[in-house]
């Protein structure tokens, strides 16, 4: 997922925010192809960033726009590279109101399709949290660093552990946040910095399995699975 347009490129949190709030799908709605693939067992990302205002020239430019606010998250999308193409090469096709209108709908899909809304008490929105915290636990001790497979040179088990990451835990990371998020007023002041250590371990662990940045960063913040108790 790159972008190289001098200022007008996104930073590394909008480049996460972007992945993120894809779900790992290409944005537009009549598209919707996967942006992970996996080909003999190697596994790639065809995700592009795409400026919904043009960088330069074409039917979607705009001169008032700073090239800091063309690289922001507002005026980014994230599509596979078809999709990309297209709009790109055809900008009068695809005028900027459309393709807010492919961002805000895919948005819109995943808080659906992933239950994202806001609840009446905290012990609903523990409920709801609990489920994604058995997941993610399942599988960090049946697949994880920790178990004795990594004595094994010949164990498969690394392999699955990091498709399962991609797949599994960081889309659960991302709906546990929105969920925490869209229900920030029933959080006490305690839980309201777990959620800050929280935040900060995603955009640490992304960067690291996504981007391939060599980096541990901030490890998931144990306190996290007693929210809302």
């Amino acid at each position: 997922m790159s972008c190289t347009r001098g200022k007008a490129s996104p930073n590394t949190f909008t480049k996460h925010k972007l992945f993120a709030n894809s779900g790992g799908y290409c944005q537009n709605p009549e598209c919707n192809e996967s942006l992970f693939k996996e080909f003999d067992k190697k596994e790639i990302h065809i995700a592009e960033i795409a400026h919904i205002i043009s960088v330069n020239k074409g039917a979607r430019k705009n001169n008032k726009l700073t090239p800091k606010q063309k690289g922001s998250y507002n005026n980014l999308i994230l599509l596979c590279a078809n999709c990309h193409t297209t709009i790109d090469k055809s900008e009068e096709d695809f005028p900027e109101k459309l393709i807010l209108k492919w961002k805000e709908e895919h948005k819109q899909k995943l808080n659906r399709t992933f239950g994202i809304k806001k609840y009446s008490t905290r012990e609903k929105v523990r409920s709801v949290l609990e489920q994604l915290f058995l997941e993610n636990n399942f599988i960090f001790e049946t697949y994880g660093p920790n178990t004795d497979e990594k004595f094994n040179p010949e164990s498969t088990m690394p392999v699955i552990w990091r498709k399962k990451i991609r797949e599994i835990i960081i889309p659960n990371n991302r709906k546990i946040l929105d969920i925490i998020e869209k229900n920030y007023s029933l959080l006490n002041s305690d839980e309201k910095l777990t959620l800050v250590e929280f935040k900060n371990h995603i955009n640490d662990f992304e960067a690291k399995h996504i981007y391939n940045e060599q980096t541990n960063g901030i490890r998931f913040p144990k306190k996290l699975t007693s929210i809302y108790v």
